[in-house]
């Protein structure tokens, strides 16, 4: 069926429904069976296709995923951008756009170099490849990877092993396979059916407690984004995190505070952050994220500690036209979203140590940085405990703090490592190692909650490797798919 030669049209509106359907397999519609539905839809008939129909049919399946995956992008333009509608429209419609050239180069390039020998095989690397240079060029876009919907599903026990892409990988090769069996290829069933009984026998446990667990309390302001950075919002965030950590109990050995959650720099709001201290009960540290700026005029988005806690951290994976303007020389002026108050960040350096807090070490991504894998991975190598803090407001009541979620516990899960998340407005949670939520606190509303984290030892194997092996994988599986000589 993968030769099966469908209209122009029906391809790309199959297309098209592929990216929807791949949407509705991440949160809040968690609906992981879809996922290799989807691959076989765009998989369907592939071969009958030139190279430029593929990359076509690629990029109707972007516009489905990211139109409907990604549509809070138009939340953060219009509503906390300054943007008109017709505008905002406009930008959204053109990030879609290009976003979707990625799945149009992925499929130009396989339809270009493969032909349908063991196409099963071939087209799933190929999917993971293009997943891979969606992670970094231009600076990465990791966001609804076929895998992270998979933190739930029967596959989940992958995720230790191989990581988001190994879990993208099995979801597309058990969509080519699907297409196979309905080709009356019976033989398909027994490789998918090893993909997914497979897990059943795989460990659930790849680390062991490191130590007593620690009493951990996340604090969330739920501030006003629109008059955060006015006078009347700094008094209003420095009150209200002040008021809850002063009703936190005693016993608690860790409180965090969200991104940038005193909307101000370092230097100003030391003397909150010293009266802050002041109050914190023996043996308790506290982390909050802030922005700092140095000598150099320049300025990091950061987490620092108070009370127990050593160290800093200054996040090093920055968001373009969110903390810093690409091309800022041409773009700044043009529009009111390309002229937001917040200045150009400086990237902060990779390697960083772990921040230490309760005596416990600590591994820190801020916001966005979650959803980089292998990022991750780097910084619980050596670390005890993973901790991101967010300022998720920018995606309003949009699907997308949901999102961000799922792959905060996707990393969870692939670590093996309790994580603290703490935003802004939601959704603030601690996850345990296995990826599920052993507290959460309501979106839209000023909160606290209070639960046990505990410090971990030992590595999982993709804790170990990262990402490379699956990747050296999916591109050993489109070697027997390579025509070598001219296309037929």
């Amino acid at each position: 069926m993968s030769e099966l030669r469908l209209s122009p049209l029906v391809g790309c509106l199959l297309a098209l429904a592929a990216g929807v359907l791949t949407t509705l397999t991440a949160s809040p519609f968690e609906l992981w069976w879809l996922g290799p539905v989807a691959v076989g839809l765009v998989y369907l008939g592939i071969h009958a296709l030139t190279p430029g129909q593929a990359a076509l049919r690629g990029w109707c399946y972007g516009l489905g995923l990211f139109g409907s995956g990604a549509s809070w992008v138009y939340v953060s333009i219009h509503d906390y951008g300054y943007t008109g509608v017709p505008l905002a429209l406009f930008l959204t419609a053109l990030f879609v756009a290009s976003m979707a050239l990625f799945l149009a180069v992925t499929l130009w390039l396989y339809r270009r170099l493969t032909g349908p020998r063991l196409a099963f095989l071939s087209f799933a690397g190929a999917w993971v490849l293009g997943e891979w240079l969606r992670t970094w060029l231009f600076t990465g876009f990791p966001w609804l990877l076929l895998g992270s919907a998979h933190v739930d599903s029967p596959l989940a026990p992958w995720a230790p092993i191989g990581g988001v892409y190994l879990l993208s990988l099995i979801t597309a090769l058990s969509g080519t396979l699907l297409v196979e069996f309905l080709a009356r290829r019976w033989w398909a069933a027994a490789p998918i059916a090893i993909l997914w009984l497979a897990p059943l026998a795989l460990p659930t446990q790849w680390t062991q407690p490191a130590g007593e667990p620690l009493r951990v309390a996340l604090l969330q302001g739920n501030l006003d984004q629109l008059i955060k950075w006015t006078p009347e919002g700094q008094r209003e965030a420095a009150n209200t995190y002040s008021e809850l950590t002063r009703a936190q109990p005693d016993d608690i050995d860790l409180i965090v505070w969200p991104e940038a959650a005193l909307p101000m720099f370092e230097d100003q709001a030391r003397p909150i952050l010293e009266r802050v201290q002041s109050n914190l009960a023996p043996g308790t540290a506290l982390l909050t994220g802030i922005l700092q700026r140095d000598a150099q005029g320049r300025y990091f988005n950061s987490v620092i500690g108070l009370g127990q806690a050593e160290g800093e951290y200054r996040k090093e994976h920055l968001v373009p036209f969110g903390e810093y303007l690409p091309l800022e020389s041409l773009l700044r002026g043009t529009i009111a979203f390309f002229d937001l108050p917040m200045p150009a960040m400086t990237p902060g350096p990779s390697g960083q140590a772990p921040m230490v807090a309760a005596g416990t070490t600590i591994g820190n991504a801020i916001c966005y940085e979650i959803i980089y894998a292998d990022l991750v991975a780097e910084r619980a190598r050596d670390s005890e405990l993973l901790m991101t803090v967010s300022n998720d407001t920018w995606f309003g009541e949009s699907i997308g703090p949901l999102q961000h979620l799922q792959m905060a516990r996707l990393r969870a899960l692939e670590n093996g490592r309790y994580l603290v998340r703490a935003t802004s407005n939601g959704v603030t949670a601690i996850i345990d190692p296995q990826g599920r939520i052993t507290a959460r606190a309501p979106q839209f509303e000023v909160a606290s909650i209070t639960g046990e984290a505990v410090p971990m030892l030992g590595l999982t194997p993709f804790t170990r490797t990262g990402s490379w092996p699956t990747w050296l994988l999916a591109a050993l599986l489109i070697l027997p798919g390579l025509r070598l000589g001219r296309q037929a």
